[in-house]
């Protein structure tokens, strides 16, 4: 940094706060560090008392860090979000949509080791509302290398960093299996709870249908609800290992692919996700859901509503923060589970 005159300081960057004080009305930043002064600037310094001012030195191999935040902002950036304002070298990212925000971890982590550079995100594949905060950019210091950003950008590669995918209208059948419930014995609580987290992401029940522990009932059952235009299929009850739980197999003799029956996640271990060829999900749920407050349902969902094919892979990592701990006060999903990586 140098020190100059303040009548030659314009386009030239501040290296401190310069204060502004009025008694008994204000005592704030008049100008902030980083502050490219401008020539109507330039009667305000000079009325706060700065003759001179401290400058970066700033030359065609470097950029401000306004400049390069909005670099980094660029590579982030895809539809369905819009940057804030600069402010302070730093950019945000918000959300304009209800959907399901997703970052690339890897190239986020390569960006990051990269020395004076700095990208913050939500963990990726969580559920956003319209105007939440998705990301926020910014470099270290006020000014930097070209070459820096240069570096950047070819770690970065042509694909933004992040992706907002809006929640699909869609409409979802709901296969209850039991002899219990069929019969009458005992109260169906499960489907209110699956019905209302659905509500949640805006999904409308089109289809409701109960089955005793008859595999082929079932496998009917949710062909039909296929048949009457459901997007998704949730069959409850019936998913552990004993011998009257039939609804695994019931779910594969339709014809769908089993992408896995099992989830390294508690709760929620005995979960089933299938597909049919024409990518409508089936799902399998254990009876965790209908107790537990948070379970492999809640991380699962969200990609569903955002048509987002979950693969065997990304089930088998969710082993990683699939863990809930099960607080007297549920804070999902402000907590660590489903967030691993």
């Amino acid at each position: 940094m140098k020190c100059i005159k303040t009548v030659d300081a314009v386009g030239h960057v501040l290296c401190h706060d310069i204060t502004q004080i009025v008694k008994d009305v204000v005592k704030d930043a008049a100008f902030r560090k980083g502050h490219v002064v401008k020539e109507e600037d330039i009667p305000v310094l000079l009325s706060l008392g700065k003759d001179h001012l401290y400058v970066w030195e700033k030359d065609e191999n470097t950029l401000h860090e306004n400049e390069a935040a909005q670099v980094l902002c660029e590579l982030c950036q895809n539809e369905n979000m819009h940057p804030t304002p600069v402010k302070e070298g730093k950019i945000e990212l918000i959300a304009d949509c209800n959907g399901l925000f997703r970052v690339d971890v890897d190239r986020l982590n390569a960006i990051n080791e990269i020395e004076e550079i700095m990208i913050a995100t939500r963990h990726s594949h969580t559920a956003v509302k319209k105007g939440d905060r998705l990301l926020g950019t910014r470099v270290i210091p006020l000014v930097i290398a070209k070459e820096k950003m240069e570096q950047v950008k070819a770690v970065a590669g042509p694909e933004p960093l992040a992706s907002l995918t809006p929640f699909r209208l869609m409409k979802a059948g709901i296969v209850t299996t039991g002899n219990e419930v069929y019969h009458g014995r005992i109260k169906d609580t499960f489907t209110p709870v699956v019905m209302e987290k659905l509500a949640a992401y805006g999904i409308e029940v089109c289809g409701h249908l109960v089955c005793d522990d008859d595999q082929e009932k079932i496998t009917n059952a949710i062909l039909k609800l296929k048949s009457e235009g459901a997007d998704m299929i949730v069959c409850t009850g019936g998913m552990s290992v004993d011998p009257d739980d039939r609804t695994p197999g019931a779910i594969k003799k339709t014809g769908a692919r089993i992408v896995s029956y099992g989830a390294p996640v508690l709760p929620g271990a005995m979960f089933l996700l299938s597909y049919f060829e024409d990518g409508t999900p089936v799902l399998g749920l254990p009876g965790c859901v209908m107790y537990a407050k948070s379970t492999i349902f809640d991380l699962i969902l969200p990609r569903i509503a955002a048509g987002i094919p979950v693969t065997k892979k990304e089930l088998a990592h969710m082993g990683n923060g699939g863990l809930c701990l099960g607080c007297a006060v549920c804070h999902y999903p402000n907590c660590g589970f489903g967030k691993g990586r």
